[in-house]
């Protein structure tokens, strides 16, 4: 890891493992021929699932957000906040019903990535709006931009919200040439 002071790190909901285990169960109903190998599923499954779930984790650094997930093949991604360019909320029926949410994690230059754009996705994380919200707070904070103001907010999502999102970031890049380069 990195030697930046840690913020925050992600928790993640007990439950997620009885998700998973529908959701296999159900995609091997779907697949008629693999129906008798759904009991073993739910044995092999929940030990898979929780091994799964023990090497999960997400920090929220000063700078950075750091992912870890895998059992086999363990990835670990440091993603700087500045390239976060959206953190996705995701929540299908099963999920609603379970309390669940997927955050996608999308940065600059990640559209090409095989899931859609999101360069990490990570389900269960406990109080996911505002573990979102606390990394989109660090992200502002760490390149200067600033929260909406109450005039701008009822204007978001509108035409002219685009427009006071263009010129903002406009201030933001005509304020970060003019100062001295550090």
């Amino acid at each position: 890891m990195t030697n930046s002071t840690i913020l925050e790190e992600a928790t993640f909901n007990p439950r997620v493992r009885t998700y998973w285990l529908l959701s296999g169960a159900l995609i091997m109903a779907l697949i008629v021929i693999t129906i008798p190998l759904i009991p073993f599923w739910f044995i092999f499954g929940r030990m898979i699932t929780g091994k799964y779930i023990e090497h999960m984790g997400c920090v929220l650094t000063e700078k950075t957000l750091i992912v870890r997930k895998g059992i086999f093949n363990r990835i670990e991604k440091t993603i700087p906040l500045e390239k976060i360019t959206d953190l996705a909320l995701k929540q299908g029926p099963i999920m609603r019903k379970m309390e669940l949410h997927a955050l996608s994690i999308e940065t600059a230059g990640s559209s090409g990535t095989a899931s859609g754009g999101a360069l990490v996705s990570l389900v269960g994380i406990n109080d996911t709006i505002g573990f979102r919200d606390r990394v989109l707070q660090q992200r502002d904070r760490l390149t200067g931009s600033a929260a909406p103001t109450p005039s701008h907010a009822n204007a978001r999502g509108t035409d002219a919200g685009v427009l006071i999102d263009i010129r903002d970031t406009l201030h933001r890049i005509e304020s970060s040439l003019s100062s001295p380069s550090e």
